[in-house]
């Protein structure tokens, strides 16, 4: 059988407001920024621990894909989703979910999520499975 799918390069989300964007992913994630593109309202940011990039840019009239702020369902890891949380919302950012346990059979995990400007949602879990 062909394999279909054969990583993720990127993940891309729409946003409002390029600069605002950029300072939070910056400053209050604390992401690396490797690209800029001022003329194409573009930034482009490496996650940690993955080859992946989380890319974003302000939606063309008529383009296609999620309206910015509706972005839900990326999640990210860190090893205390409290911490986490916590220095997020030190530096300003937005927590729309407190970290909460999740028990399933044979586990658990917390999971928390947060909002960037344009109100575009990622979840952060400890979860490893």
């Amino acid at each position: 059988m062909v394999e279909m799918i054969t990583g993720l390069h990127a993940v891309t989300i729409h946003i409002r407001d390029i600069q605002k964007a950029r300072s939070f992913y910056r400053e209050v994630l604390g992401l690396k920024e490797i690209n800029f593109n001022e003329k194409a309202s573009r930034a482009v940011f490496a996650l940690p621990g993955s080859s992946t990039l989380l890319t974003m840019h302000i939606q063309a009239p008529g383009e296609e894909g999620r309206d910015p702020g509706t972005v839900s369902g990326i999640i990210f890891t860190h090893p205390d989703p409290t911490v986490a949380c916590a220095e997020i919302r030190r530096r300003g950012g937005t927590v729309t979910v407190e970290p909460n346990v999740i028990e399933f059979p044979g586990g658990k995990f917390t999971r928390a999520a947060i909002a960037d400007p344009d109100g575009n949602e990622f979840v952060i879990s400890d979860r490893t499975d």
